[in-house]
């Protein structure tokens, strides 16, 4: 995708911190992929997420399940939205967590610390 067609493309399907926790909470099969590095992503992520960060994601899609809604976290927003733009040009359901662990971590919603995903 050339730097026009990202610029003005469609814009990525936002998911808010409450709304993501409500989905959470009635099971919903959501698939968690945080984009960011694995030094922040140890100072607090959301349970059960998964950990690629945006520079590797493109060579890491075959990690990502395409039968499930996938929602991509970073810490403010700014690498969730492309990586969600690039689930999606590759023919995946995927949103941003608006504003990112920043808004979940403001909604006092719980975090999980140390290394997994």
């Amino acid at each position: 995708m050339g730097f026009l067609s990202s610029v003005f493309s469609q814009p990525v399907p936002t998911i808010q911190a409450r709304e993501l926790q409500e989905k959470l909470a009635k099971g919903n099969r959501l698939y968690l992929l945080d984009v960011r590095q694995p030094e922040e992503f140890r100072l607090g992520h959301i349970a059960g997420t998964k950990l690629i960060p945006l520079g590797e994601l493109g060579r890491r899609l075959n990690e990502v399940p395409k039968d499930r809604e996938v929602v991509c976290i970073c810490a403010t927003g700014h690498r969730s939205v492309p990586a969600a733009r690039k689930l999606i040009t590759a023919g995946y359901t995927a949103h941003s967590l608006e504003n990112g662990m920043m808004a979940w971590q403001m909604a006092k919603l719980p975090v999980q610390k140390g290394k997994s995903g």
